[in-house]
């Protein structure tokens, strides 16, 4: 099955958003290995942008936007958007994203500093991760898919549970060498 991240851009942000563009797609290649560890399942990794023009109100980018990309980019296909909006709703707090079958969405925050690889791993990297594993649980067939990943991130949120930190080899390591945190899986 293929996984495709797709980071949604600003036409005027291309240029300054270079290297949060870069870390998707090594973020891309780790989910690859974390998905095969802890889901055992095979995915093939594709990260694209969707370049974004300059919209009118009435014609705003939106989670509808997205299902209707989603349908024409092939529905068999796991779509996952890194978005610059949040969805009007969202039953994932502290996540601000949203997931339907082979769909995924979420914010995608700007660190102030576009090498901060830290802020991009904690803030962005584990808000995958939280959807990521909401949707895998749902294939498995797991029906408490929803609370099972609610309970954890509540944990991370409120009970000092500290997220899986990755280094670049995708080894766990210590969260001041992590290139990548998730959801701690342990407690599924």
């Amino acid at each position: 099955m293929l996984l495709n991240f797709i980071f949604l851009n600003k036409i005027n942000d291309l240029e300054r958003r270079f290297a949060e563009f870069d870390y998707i797609k090594k973020m891309g290649e780790f989910y690859k290995f974390w998905i095969k560890k802890n889901f055992s399942k095979s995915f093939d990794i594709q990260c694209d942008q969707m370049i974004v023009h300059e919209r009118g109100f009435l014609r705003r980018l939106d989670v509808d936007s997205l299902l209707e990309d989603h349908r024409k980019r092939g529905e068999e296909i796991y779509h996952f958007y890194l978005s610059f909006f949040r969805p009007l709703w969202t039953d994932c707090i502290g996540c601000e994203g949203y997931y339907a079958e082979n769909f995924g969405m979420v914010l995608w925050d700007e660190p102030d500093d576009k090498n901060d690889v830290s802020f991009l791993a904690e803030k962005n990297c584990t808000k995958v991760s939280h959807e990521l594993a909401h949707e895998l649980l749902r294939q498995e067939g797991n029906k408490q898919y929803m609370e099972l990943v609610h309970d954890v991130w509540d944990k991370h949120l409120f009970a000092s549970l500290s997220y899986e930190h990755y280094n670049s080899n995708f080894e766990k390591t210590t969260q001041d060498k992590a290139l990548f945190s998730t959801i701690n899986t342990s407690e599924f």
